[in-house]
């Protein structure tokens, strides 16, 4: 969907949080709430940031839209375009890569019938790869929504494409994998 300037507001529990954020850092230094505000955003915005959303939010802190855009371009947990409702975020650094990730990647591509950043046609599935999560002791490794998914194998992979395809799946919720 498209959206303009007019249309983006958060929700009044929305702008009361970032209200409660602003006031956590010095007069002056609201910028420092860009973080957290942006994960709100992302959440209550359809899962991604457009510019117009970024414009909002940069106007809510007093900032320019400049420094929003440099944030959420930087860190990849912020999405600059739509995703699917599954998003496969799956690690792509040393211990993941010498236990096989490169090849899930691929396996899960073909599976999907997309490559990293794409979603599939019907927007349930997008695939990305991250930095370090963290989770080396139990690479190759993917998070979804927000939970990590471990020791991944193409068994399991299929797995998490059956259970994560079914139209009552919750991304925020852990599956037994």
């Amino acid at each position: 969907m498209e959206q303009t300037q007019q249309q983006i507001r958060f929700s009044e529990a929305s702008l009361k949080k970032i209200e409660e954020m602003k006031t956590r850092y010095p007069e002056g230094r609201q910028k420092s709430a860009l973080l957290p505000v942006l994960h709100l955003a992302q959440n209550e915005f359809d899962g991604w940031l457009s510019a117009p959303v970024m414009d909002y939010v940069a106007s809510l802190l007093d900032i320019t839209p400049i420094e929003v855009y440099e944030v959420a371009s930087f860190y990849s947990m912020y999405n600059l375009k739509p995703v699917g409702k599954c998003m496969f975020e799956f690690c792509q650094t040393g211990p993941c890569c010498l236990n096989g990730v490169e090849e899930l990647i691929e396996y899960t591509e073909d599976k999907l019938g997309i490559k990293v950043n794409q979603t599939t046609a019907d927007g349930k599935f997008t695939i990305k790869a991250v930095e370090c999560m963290g989770s080396c002791g139990t690479a190759p490794m993917a998070q979804i929504g927000t939970y990590y998914y471990e020791n991944l194998t193409k068994e399991k992979i299929n797995k998490i494409i059956e259970v994560f395809g079914q139209p009552d799946f919750d991304p925020f919720k852990k599956y037994d994998i």
